[in-house]
């Protein structure tokens, strides 16, 4: 339990917060509205229903209120850049933004299932009383407004009025029906599925998001939901009257009550992330717009490109990622790729493979313009950025363990290529004593691009004499028995017959349970950051291993996991 709470504490302790305010919201609101006298003729006519949509909906206010704060980019860098002087458990609570993104959404999609299906049973309550099919008091509530000088309850105003019809009519039934189709679209195109075979559609329909605000803003306008007003209520006695619906307005005791809709609040909830995010996408805007140099392209094996840019005034730091925007493919479109250049470079780069249309049309421009020699013109890309991920806090560690899969390796070459740089430069400042870097591939050719920087790294560790500072290991989840028989009639070689390098590929996977255990018995008193660029699969795994072999005790070994979130 111990090592959990190093982990996971703090963000327990933030979901816990985040969910009491949710309870707290919904059990005010639905006692507010269930017992309120104020909406005890309201009550009559929709019985529980009431309390059952309007709880939903003050729940609704605060989390669309989050929904947009995640996703504020420039705004988590920002706060990432200034809490440096935070504990790193804080800091790390900004590299869970999507997840928390998501968690809100599912919120935010509960509620409005439950507001939905309530609404629904309150219009067909509303219409069965204008037709007279209950008691004379819900008869009577409902002729309230039909004459001068009254207010009515009841939104439904004729007896041959359809729930359809107002569904379809209202202020609050458009925009309700806009907001509920607005959030399906955004929910099951977010699904990994999509997501990750079909990312345009994921990216297209996200921008749904925009309808909704509006609708959500609006949706109040209509004020369907409506209460006795505080002078009527002093008035009309509503204890005396309640049981002689048919002498209103003729005693002076049961005057005529008067009703009067609730005033919209959403936007108050929603008009201050609405305007920090539009001030994002003016700030994103801007920057896209800069000029962007193409100092480079680069096809690797394994069809990975690799693009060198320049930028006026661009500043990054290791590990984190940019947006790019190719307008001859998408005007719309932008995608986050990790920096897989050092800050100590004039230029910053990154390494993209074939996993989708985009990328697909980006490498086949690039290919068509290499082979007709024309030159692939920085005009065709345009860059947001840069923004900060977990990656950033890797040298705050004594000990740091990255695991990359695939093209995932790419924050980490980032990471490698600064600290080459700060052995050339004899960098005093580097507070990180030992790093262990683990890549896993499915094929040979995927190693060739990063072999270069790690036998660079092995000549300027070796003649330093810190060949100890940096301990790899690649491991080659595929092959073929072809493979393995080449392999095997080159053992004996100094160097790797895959990778060229002094260390030996591995086959198969790694054992983390044992490789966990060898970290913590050779630094049994620091504290290790484990870094994954990779598939939730395993992050599941080494997080759980970064649980299992972390001590409560701060003075002994403490392991804390970080992954890269896009």
């Amino acid at each position: 339990m111990g090592n959990w709470v190093v982990n996971h504490g703090l963000s327990a302790l933030i979901l816990v917060v985040w969910m009491g305010i949710n309870i707290f919201i919904f059990v005010y609101f639905y006692l507010f509205y269930d017992l309120g006298p104020q909406f005890f003729y309201t009550r009559h006519l929709l019985g529980p229903a009431l309390a059952w949509a309007r709880a939903p909906a003050a729940v609704l206010n605060f989390n669309c209120l989050l929904i947009l704060l995640p996703v504020c980019r420039n705004l988590l860098s920002f706060i990432r850049g200034s809490c440096a002087c935070f504990r790193r458990s804080m800091r790390k609570q900004l590299d869970k933004n999507l997840s928390f993104h998501k968690l809100v959404a599912y919120m935010i999609g509960l509620m409005t299932a439950v507001h939905t299906i309530a609404h629904l049973l309150n219009l067909e309550w509303l219409n069965n009383s204008r037709q007279g099919d209950y008691d004379n008091l819900s008869t009577e509530l409902s002729e309230i407004g039909d004459h001068s000088n009254e207010t009515f309850l009841n939104p439904i105003r004729s007896p041959s009025t359809t729930p359809s019809y107002v569904a379809f009519t209202t202020i609050a039934g458009i925009t309700g029906v806009i907001i509920t189709l607005s959030l399906i679209f955004i929910i099951t195109s977010s699904m990994e599925v999509i997501r990750r075979s079909y990312y345009e559609v994921f990216w297209y329909t996200h921008h749904l998001f925009i309808i909704f605000f509006a609708g959500l803003v609006f949706h109040g306008a209509g004020r369907i939901v409506r209460s006795q007003t505080k002078d009527s209520m002093y008035e009309h006695n509503v204890t005396y009257c309640k049981d002689r619906p048919l002498d209103w307005g003729k005693i002076p005791e049961c005057p005529m009550p008067q009703f009067a809709g609730g005033a919209p609040g959403t936007w108050m909830w929603v008009l201050g992330p609405m305007v920090l995010y539009v001030f994002e996408r003016i700030l994103r805007l801007y920057r896209s717009l800069q000029k962007v140099i193409l100092r480079k392209t680069v096809i690797h094996p394994s069809n990975v490109l690799e693009l060198q840019m320049q930028k006026k005034n661009f500043s990054m730091e290791v590990g984190q990622y940019v947006f790019l925007n190719c307008p001859s493919i998408s005007q719309l479109e932008w995608h986050p790729f990790t920096m897989t250049s050092a800050p100590e470079e004039d230029f910053f780069s990154v390494h993209i493979r074939s996993m989708g249309d985009w990328t697909r049309d980006l490498i086949s421009k690039v290919n068509f313009h290499t082979f007709c020699k024309t030159g692939f013109s920085s005009r065709r890309i345009a860059v947001d950025g840069p923004f900060g991920t977990a990656s950033e806090d890797v040298f705050d560690y004594e000990v740091s363990m990255l695991v990359g899969c695939g093209i995932g390796v790419t924050p980490f070459a980032s990471i490698l290529k600064s600290i080459w740089y700060k052995f050339k430069e004899s960098n005093q400042k580097l507070r990180t004593k030992k790093i262990y870097f683990y890549w896993l591939c499915r094929e040979t050719h995927a190693f060739e691009w990063f072999a270069d920087l790690l036998h660079s790294l092995e000549g300027e560790m070796e003649e330093r004499g810190m060949l100890n500072f940096l301990s790899y290991k690649l491991f080659l989840t595929g092959w073929d028995h072809s493979h393995a028989a080449h392999v095997m009639v080159h053992f004996d070689k100094d160097t790797d017959v895959v990778t060229g390098l002094k260390q030996k590929t591995h086959y198969g996977r790694p054992n983390w349970e044992k490789e966990f255990e060898d970290i913590r018995n050779a630094h049994p008193t620091s504290t290790v950051g484990v870094f994954l660029c990779g598939p939730q699969a395993l992050g599941k795994t080494l997080e759980s291993c970064c649980a299992r072999y972390s001590d409560v005790d701060p003075r002994k070994a403490r392991f804390y996991f970080n992954k890269e979130n896009f």
